[in-house]
């Protein structure tokens, strides 16, 4: 099931970083509300978990997560986003992670920008579930 996002036209004619661009956006907006949703904390309190959530050690193992789920054509927009080369280099990050980070956000962006909700859900969970039993 696609959403209609109009105006953005095809997905596949964004470069991998403009898609990761959205994506990262994307990415932290979902960890952010399912943070909220599970419960009242103080912001400070939210914002740390986010933060925990959002670096690109803890993208890096949430692709390795859904990696054995994704389509060809979901690993083809991870894989564009992971080889890309930035106009920067990681600071807190291995080179490593934070080329998978980048490939993560270049899928979020890709199915966001796609329309494919449903589908950006599905992921998400499966990396949240992740994330879950790591902080038990």
């Amino acid at each position: 099931m696609e959403n209609d996002l109009s105006g953005f036209g095809s997905a596949n004619t964004y470069s991998p970083l403009a898609l990761a661009f959205i994506g990262d956006a994307v990415y932290e907006l979902m960890v952010r509300t399912s943070l909220l949703k599970k419960c009242n904390r103080p912001s400070g309190a939210l914002h740390r978990e986010s933060v925990r959530r959002v670096c690109a050690g803890a993208q890096a193992a949430g692709y390795e997560r859904i990696r054995p789920l994704l389509t060809e054509e979901e690993a083809d927009a991870f894989r564009r986003g992971r080889n890309a080369s930035p106009s920067h280099s990681p600071k807190n990050a291995s080179s490593q992670d934070y080329h998978y980070a980048t490939g993560l956000e270049a899928l979020f962006g890709y199915l966001y920008v796609k329309g494919d909700l449903k589908r950006l859900e599905e992921l998400f969970r499966v990396i949240e579930h992740g994330c879950e039993e790591a902080s038990a």
